[in-house]
């Protein structure tokens, strides 16, 4: 599962990427569509929700010393 998200979240950063760059190639040319405007905030999400759980995994996945 850890694997999947990893490359689920390594892939959406890439399209994040890119949308950020396409809003601002869109605003070179003047005020962009709503769409362009809001088209990074979708990645965004999904990226704060994997991270998330990347972030947490290795603190759930530890064993507890004993």
């Amino acid at each position: 599962m850890s694997n999947f998200v990893r490359q689920f979240h390594r892939w959406v950063s890439m399209i994040f990427v890119l949308t950020v760059i396409a809003n601002f190639a869109f605003r070179a040319g003047g005020e962009p569509p709503a769409a362009v405007t809001y088209s990074p905030l979708l990645p965004l999400f999904l990226l704060i929700f994997s991270g998330i759980y990347l972030f947490v995994l290795p603190y759930v996945s530890k064993k507890p010393a004993t």
